[in-house]
């Protein structure tokens, strides 16, 4: 049996629909990733020093919002990966709602907005998803919207 993933998933854009959703399993983010994200990545006082987070507006130590979006990445890649996607072009509209901290509880959704035949890309579709993480609270932490290129059927 092979770890390999495969490039090109069955779900092509014909079979995305206008109005489906996914949700993701929950994830729940704790201090260490949170700290060891912000060393790596973005290393704010207020990311990786929970003693020096106490004395920040938030006063504790929070996620970063580009760890946030990683984290989505990750719940949005269960549900939707296994959509044969080209690439994301787009985003649009993006919000970091609420900070992400220690403890809590994310869960990632989406929705098909739209879709249209790429007019350059012969074999391509474009569609446009709104994406949100939520948390144990049911309150959005994270938004956006995203226009994707996604495979066709040949021939279709």
């Amino acid at each position: 049996m092979s770890d390999r993933i495969d490039p090109h998933p069955e779900r092509k854009w014909e079979d995305l629909e206008i109005g489906e959703e996914t949700r993701s399993s929950p994830l729940v983010v704790t201090a260490e990733d949170i700290v060891a994200f912000a060393g790596r990545y973005d290393p704010q006082y207020f990311h990786n020093d929970p003693e020096a987070a106490k004395e920040s507006l938030f006063g504790e130590l929070v996620a970063s919002g580009i760890h946030t979006a990683a984290l989505w990445r990750i719940m949005d890649h269960e549900v939707n990966g296994n959509i044969d996607w080209v690439c994301g072009v787009q985003w649009d509209n993006v919000r970091w709602r609420r900070a992400v901290r220690a403890g809590d509880t994310l869960v990632a959704s989406s929705r098909v907005m739209s879709k249209r035949p790429s007019q350059s890309r012969p074999g391509v579709g474009l569609a446009v998803l709104a994406h949100w993480v939520t948390n144990q609270d049911d309150e959005v932490v994270f938004s956006f919207s995203s226009t994707d290129l996604v495979y066709r059927r040949v021939g279709e």
